[in-house]
């Protein structure tokens, strides 16, 4: 465990991960196969605008079998955050996951804002997830991440008490860790941040949303490479997320491509999937960390 004092809200930082094989830091790209879900529970009424469907289903239909190419091209392993909904209604095209030897995570049922949810709806929510995975894609998966990256305070447990390894949502530190929810008791977090998504610079849905301003893949790529380049430097864990419906279209999916080239050829960086990453950090013996409500 760190040498460093303990707050009186028992808060500290994250300590250091030794990575292994004599890697520096880590990376990993993961995508989010949210199509019309995060739409519909934001705003159900758009089920009615065929335009705004057809923008989210352009994932699963389009710019998800680009994207798994350029991964077989690179050689590359990814972990893919499917809700429960996506899977029932694209169900081929979350098995060619699956079929590709990608990793298979949880990402709510209908993508649903947890803000204000109770313990026992979003425990339902949970359930009606891996239903869906299971029965769609054969798969039990061991990693989770919460629709808009809102995890409540009883999330931990309530993916502890379903055997998930790990969480990415949280956003305190720069490098996994055990995050604590009994004195016995933790789960992985390998945590996120908005300036590593694709959605900020891309993503515009009239009346939905955006702002109209849609950033070019260069601007998005030299983002992206700034923040990777400064947490290799630093031993952090890069975690990238994208989205097949925005990501997935030509001009960024050939920018992508060359940027996880890039990180792939760095020869000091263990680019893996995200439940690769887990497993390494939970056998690392890690003292958990509290992150107390305010």
């Amino acid at each position: 465990m760190s040498g460093l004092t303990a707050t009186p809200s028992g808060m500290r930082p994250a300590d250091p991960v030794m990575w292994p094989d004599g890697k520096t830091s880590a990376a990993s790209f993961s995508f989010d196969v949210d199509a019309e879900s995060v739409v519909l529970a934001d705003a159900p009424g758009a089920a009615s605008r065929m335009s705004v469907m057809s923008h989210q289903a352009y994932g699963p239909l389009t710019g998800l079998p680009r994207l798994l190419r350029i991964l077989e091209r690179l050689d590359v392993r990814s972990t893919f955050f499917v809700p429960g909904y996506t899977a029932h209604r694209h169900p081929d095209a979350i098995r060619s996951i699956v079929d590709a030897g990608h990793e298979i995570a949880h990402h709510g049922y209908l993508h649903e804002p947890l803000i204000d949810v109770d313990p026992r709806t979003e425990a339902d929510i949970l359930d009606r997830g891996l239903d869906a995975l299971q029965e769609v894609a054969g798969v039990r998966p061991v990693g989770y991440r919460a629709p808009m990256w809102e995890l409540t305070y009883n999330s931990p447990r309530l993916l502890a008490e379903r055997g998930f390894l790990y969480d990415s949502s949280l956003m305190d530190a720069d490098v996994p860790y055990e995050l604590a929810i009994t004195a016995e008791e933790s789960i992985v977090e390998i945590p996120v941040h908005w300036g590593l998504d694709d959605w900020e610079q891309y993503c515009y849905l009239p009346g939905i949303s955006g702002s109209g301003l849609i950033e070019t893949p260069a601007k998005a790529i030299e983002l992206w490479r700034a923040e990777f380049e400064a947490l290799r430097k630093d031993g952090g864990c890069f975690v990238h997320t994208s989205h097949p419906f925005l990501s997935g279209r030509p001009g960024r999916a050939a920018a992508l491509e060359e940027f996880v080239e890039y990180v792939a050829g760095q020869e000091d960086v263990w680019l893996a999937p995200l439940g690769d990453i887990a497993r390494h950090v939970r056998g690392l013996g890690l003292g958990p960390r509290h992150i107390p409500r305010p």
